[in-house]
């Protein structure tokens, strides 16, 4: 387990660009209808077999034991969040090729390590990140704040310059449904692509603020086909961190299990798509967020 202090400022504002999707995945149009009217649901089988052509177009291939030794050695490098304590435990922060998921309660500290990281992964020039608010959650004054308080020995000039180079390289969309959501995904896939022949500034965070809110409204019911859209859009952010080296970052909230004890949401379904996941917990009183090991491809968490 490890610590870190969270500042006690606050947003005042939460400002977030947004782009209009255009038309993705028209094979799950007749499930998004059905969902959205809520007044009748899809046998199980059709669920299936509308959901099951976008998971096959987004197959990956077998791999042998040395290619995939070979590829976890490849270009796998870590970014750092900026916090130390999460660094260490992480060794080294966070994994490029890989899903990291953060749960929590809320204020937590969830959204806070989301901003940090992001600005300091733009801060150390590691390329670009992309913030995905699915909860206005995204503010720029907060990330403001944080540049302002690690650029104490700055000059009001350096400050401004070091605060437009960090904002320059996070690019924010609002997301409010998970059709949205695998429309970027899509989009995201082919910008990657072009990037790698064209020699663009690479992007190399990607942060989902919230998953949980995006897939929980589609879940339940008799039907499989929320089941299906929330495995669907895992397999499509692991293959995107996989292929382009990408390190993805999510949030997930908590629910209550047996006994009134608090677990992470989404289900046992999602349980296995992170490859790392981290449980925050907030002392309110020393204002201090606990971090622990859930579940790490990595390490032994025992």
């Amino acid at each position: 387990m490890a610590e870190f202090n969270e500042p006690r400022s606050k947003a005042t504002a939460s400002v977030s660009s947004s782009g209009n999707p255009t038309s993705f995945l028209s094979r799950a149009s007749k499930c998004a209808k059905t969902l959205e009217e809520g007044n009748r649901s899809l046998s199980d089988d059709a669920g299936f077999a509308q959901v099951q052509p976008m998971m096959e177009d987004w197959h990956q291939p077998w791999l042998n034991g040395v290619e995939l030794l070979e590829d976890s050695n490849r270009n796998k490098h870590f970014l750092p969040t900026g916090y130390e304590g999460i660094d260490v435990l992480l060794g080294g922060g966070l994994c490029e090729g890989q899903l990291t998921e953060i749960v929590g309660s809320s204020s937590s500290g969830k959204t806070q390590v989301c901003l940090y990281s992001a600005a300091h992964v733009a801060d150390k020039h590691f390329g670009v990140v992309m913030f995905l608010d699915t909860c206005n959650s995204f503010s720029p004054k907060r990330i403001a704040c944080m540049v302002d308080q690690l650029s104490s020995s700055f000059s009001g000039e350096a400050k401004e310059r070091r605060l437009k180079r960090i904002m320059s390289n996070i690019f924010c969309h609002s997301i409010f449904d998970i059709f949205a959501l695998l429309d970027v995904l899509h989009q995201l896939e082919f910008n990657l692509k072009h990037q790698v022949t064209s020699g663009h500034t690479k992007i190399c965070l990607l942060i989902i603020d919230s998953i949980s809110s995006l897939l929980t409204p589609v879940l339940g019911g008799k039907g499989s086909e929320g089941r299906l859209l929330m495995v669907s859009a895992g397999i499509i952010l692991k293959k995107l961190a996989n292929e382009h080296n990408v390190s993805v970052l999510v949030t997930n909230h908590m629910v209550g299990g047996e006994g009134g004890i608090l677990k992470p949401a989404l289900g046992e379904s999602w349980k296995s798509i992170p490859h790392v996941r981290l449980q925050l917990t907030h002392d309110q009183g020393s204002n201090i967020c606990n971090v622990s090991i859930l579940k790490h491809t990595f390490m032994n968490h025992q």
